[in-house]
C-alpha cells in the first residue's frame, strides 16, 4: 500500500487584476487543506498572500497582459509564499499616517511573516516577493 501523497509545491499564473486576489487565496486554502498541518498556517498565510498579490497588481509597472505567478511550498515546517510579477519596482515598508486608508500591506507582511524579501526573477524580467510563515499552535 502506498502512503498518501501530500503536495510539496504549487504554482499557478493568474490574471494581474484585483479580482484575482480571492482566487489566489482560494488556491492557497486548497493547498493547505491537503497538508496534514495546513491549518497551522492558514490565517496568517491567507492574509500575507492577499497583501502580496494585491501589491503586485497595484504597484507593478508591467504591461496589463502580464500574469502574476503564485507559488507555495512547505520548507522545513515553514510555509513559503512567493508572488512573481514582471514589474521593475521593489517593495518597501512605508510609514503611513493614521488617516491614510492604504499603505499598510508590507507593514503587515513585515510584522507577521517570519522572514520576507524580494529577489529578481530568473531571466532578468521582474521580481518575486517571498515570505515564510511559521506554523501557529492549534488549540485542541
Amino acid at each position: 500500500m502506498l502512503a498518501p501523497r501530500h503536495p510539496r509545491t504549487f504554482a499557478a499564473r493568474l490574471d494581474s487584476r484585483t479580482d484575482s486576489t480571492p482566487l489566489a487565496r482560494h488556491l492557497l486554502r486548497a493547498y493547505l487543506a491537503a497538508l496534514p498541518t495546513g491549518e497551522c498556517y492558514s490565517d496568517v498565510a491567507e492574509l500575507l498572500l492577499g497583501e502580496l498579490f494585491a501589491n503586485a497588481v497595484q504597484h507593478s509597472d508591467a504591461p496589463d497582459d502580464r500574469h502574476i505567478e503564485i507559488r507555495f511550498a512547505l520548507v522545513n515546517s515553514r510555509l513559503r509564499l512567493e508572488v512573481h510579477d514582471a514589474g521593475s519596482g521593489r517593495p518597501s515598508v512605508r510609514v503611513v499616517s493614521a488617516d491614510e486608508e492604504c499603505g499598510r500591506g508590507l507593514f503587515l507582511v513585515n510584522e507577521l511573516a517570519e522572514r520576507w524579501g524580494c529577489c529578481p526573477r530568473l531571466g532578468g524580467i521582474g521580481k518575486f516577493v517571498w515570505a515564510f510563515v511559521a506554523p501557529a499552535a492549534i488549540a485542541v
